[in-house]
C-alpha cells in the first residue's frame, strides 16, 4: 500500500480488489491457517530466519531487505523490485526502523563527524546537525573500517604478545617443575644418605660407649674379686685373733701370734687404694671427650657433604661504588655503609653517579644464585634491591623500581611496605619485623626474592622476569643510614 500511495487507489495483490482509499487491514484467517500448518511439518526450519514479505502463500527465505519499502525480498522478489535510487537494499534485518531516523522517519544516509551519529536528509538541512561536517555512510564506514583495522592489528600484535607471555610463564613454569621435581629427588637421596650415615654414626658411637662401659666394668669386677679375696683373708685373721684374745694360756698366746702373719701389714694394701682412688676419680667412667669428639668429627662431615651437594661456598661481601653515590650520600670506609647527609659531599662528576641518593655494587653478577642482606634498622625510608648498569642517572626515572632497569622493596611513612617495579608499586601485608632484610637473586631462573629475616625467615615477595644484562646490587636512602651485613654465594 506504501507503494501504491499516491496513485489514485489502492488495489489488492492476492484478490485484484480495488479501494479509493486506503483501506484497514484485517487478518486473513485461511491464509494464517495454511502457515500455521506448514511451519508445523517443517522442523527443521530455524524460526528466526527473515522471509520474503510478499511470498504469502509459502514462506520464503528473503535475501535482502528494503528500506524504503521496510520489506524483506526473496530472489524472485528482489529481480522485479524497483531499482530507483530510493529503494535502498541492505543485509537482511528484523528491525528495519533502526536503519530510520527516529526524528522524521527517513532513511539513515549521513554520518555526522561532530556528533559521531548516522542521521538522515532532512538532519543535515533542517535538523539539529544542520551545518556539521557531513559524511556519506559509505566515506564513514570506510574511516571507521581504517582504524578498526587499525585496532585490530595492534589487538592482534598484543595478543601476540600476550600468547608469548603466556608461553614463556608456561615454560617457566615447567622449568619450575622439572627444578623441583630434580630438587626433591636430590634432597631425597640426600636425606636418605645422611639418615644412613647418622645411622653409621650412631652405631659407631653407641658402640664406643658399650665398648667403654664393658671394660670398666670388667676391670671394676676384676678389682672387686681381689678385694673380696682380701676381705674373706682379713676376717679369717680377724676371727683367730679374737680366739687368741680369748685364751687364758700365755704361752699359746705367744707362740701362736708369733709365728703366723696375723701382725703382718699388707705391702699391696695402699698399692690398691691408689688402683681404687684412681678408678673412681679419674680412670673409672667414660671417655665424654672422645666420644664428643668422634660426635662433632662425624656431623662436621655429614654436613661438609651437605654443603657439596648443593655447592654452597662462600663469596665475596657486597661493596658500595663510590663513584655511583648520590652528592647526599656518604659512603663509609670500608664502603658498606651508606648514610644520608644533609651536606654535599662534593663528589667527583663521574658518568655513573646518580642525582639522588643512591648507590650501586661495584660488583656485577651475570650468573648464579647469590644474595645479600641489608642492616636497615638506621634508616626509616629506604629502598633496596637490583640494578641493570644501563639504569638513568638522572631525573625521577633513576629512582630504583621506577623504570624496567631495577627492582626495589620499598619503605615509607609509618611503617608502610611494598615492592616496585617500572614504577608500578605492590604494597604488602604487614611490616618487615626484623631490621635485616635479605635479597636472593637466581639470575637463570629470572627471581629476585625479598626476605624478612626474622625467626623464621619470611618471604616478602618475587620478580619473575628474563634479565638481558647484569645485575648490581643497589640501595636508596632518604634519611638515616643503611649497613650492607654481607654476601654470599648459594
Amino acid at each position: 500500500m506504501d507503494t501504491q500511495e499516491g496513485s489514485g487507489g489502492y488495489s489488492c495483490p492476492e484478490c485484484r480488489e480495488k479501494f479509493q482509499e486506503r483501506p484497514a487491514l484485517q487478518r486473513n484467517i485461511t491464509l494464517r491457517n495454511i502457515v500455521e500448518s506448514f511451519l508445523s511439518a517443517q522442523p527443521d526450519q530455524e524460526e528466526s530466519g527473515v522471509l520474503c514479505t510478499y511470498c504469502i502463500h509459502i514462506p520464503v527465505p528473503a535475501v535482502k531487505s528494503c528500506l524504503l519499502c521496510e520489506a524483506s525480498l526473496c530472489d524472485n522478489h528482489l529481480r522485479v523490485h524497483s531499482k530507483s535510487t530510493q529503494h535502498v537494499l541492505c543485509d537482511l534485518t528484523t528491525s528495519l526502523e533502526n536503519r530510520k531516523c527516529s526524528v522524521h522517519k527517513k532513511i539513515l544516509e549521513y554520518y555526522c563527524t561532530e556528533d559521531s551519529a548516522c542521521i538522515c536528509v532532512s538532519c543535515c538541512l533542517i535538523g539539529g546537525h544542520k551545518g556539521h561536517q557531513m559524511e556519506s555512510l559509505d566515506e564513514a564506514s570506510e574511516m571507521k573500517k581504517k582504524k578498526l583495522r587499525n585496532v585490530l592489528q595492534n589487538l592482534m600484535t598484543e595478543r601476540e604478545e600476550t600468547e608469548k607471555r603466556v608461553q614463556s610463564l608456561e615454560e617457566h613454569r615447567r622449568k619450575v617443575q622439572g627444578k623441583a621435581a630434580g630438587d626433591t629427588e636430590r634432597v631425597t637421596a640426600l636425606l636418605r644418605d645422611l639418615r644412613r650415615r647418622l645411622e653409621d654414626l650412631e652405631k659407631r658411637v653407641l658402640s664406643d660407649i658399650s665398648g667403654q662401659a664393658e671394660w670398666v666394668s670388667l676391670y671394676v669386677l676384676d678389682m672387686i674379686r681381689e678385694l673380696e679375696i682380701k676381705k674373706d683373708e682379713l676376717s679369717r685373721k680377724m676371727r683367730h685373733i679374737e680366739e687368741l684374745c680369748n685364751m687364758t694360756d700365755p704361752l699359746t698366746v705367744l707362740q701362736e701370734s708369733d709365728t703366723g702373719d696375723l701382725c703382718d701389714t699388707e705391702d699391696g694394701d695402699d698399692e690398691d687404694r691408689e688402683r681404687h682412688d684412681r678408678l673412681l676419680h679419674d680412670g673409672g667412667d667414660l671417655d665424654v671427650a672422645g666420644i664428643t669428639h668422634t660426635l662433632d668429627t662425624g656431623i662436621s662431615d655429614i654436613m661438609s657433604g651437605v654443603n657439596v651437594f648443593f655447592y654452597i661456598q662462600e663469596a665475596e661481601d657486597i661493596l658500595l661504588d663510590e663513584n655511583t653515590a648520590g652528592n647526599d650520600l656518604q659512603i663509609s670506609d670500608d664502603r658498606k655503609t651508606a648514610t644520608r647527609s644533609d651536606r654535599n659531599q662534593n663528589h667527583p662528576e663521574t658518568p655513573e653517579r646518580f642525582q639522588y641518593c643512591q648507590a650501586l655494587s661495584s660488583r656485577s653478577f651475570s650468573s648464579g644464585r647469590h644474595y645479600w642482606e641489608v642492616d636497615v634498622g638506621g634508616s626509616d625510608e629506604w629502598t633496596v634491591g637490583m640494578c641493570y648498569p644501563s639504569i638513568e642517572r638522572r631525573g625521577d626515572q633513576s629512582v630504583i623500581g621506577d623504570n624496567k632497569k631495577s627492582w626495589g622493596l620499598v619503605r615509607w611513612g609509618d611503617d608502610q611496605y611494598s615492592v616496585r617495579h617500572g614504577r608500578k608499586e605492590t604494597p604488602l601485608p604487614g611490616i618487615v619485623s626484623s631490621n635485616r632484610v635479605r635479597i636472593d637473586l637466581d639470575y637463570e631462573a629470572g627471581w629476585i626474592s625479598f626476605y624478612d629475616l626474622c625467626d623464621p625467615i619470611q618471604l616478602l615477595h618475587t620478580f619473575t622476569t628474563t634479565f638481558t644484562e647484569p645485575l648490581h646490587a643497589g640501595l636508596c636512602i632518604w634519611g638515616g643510614c643503611i649497613k650492607i651485613s654481607g654476601g654470599n654465594q648459594m
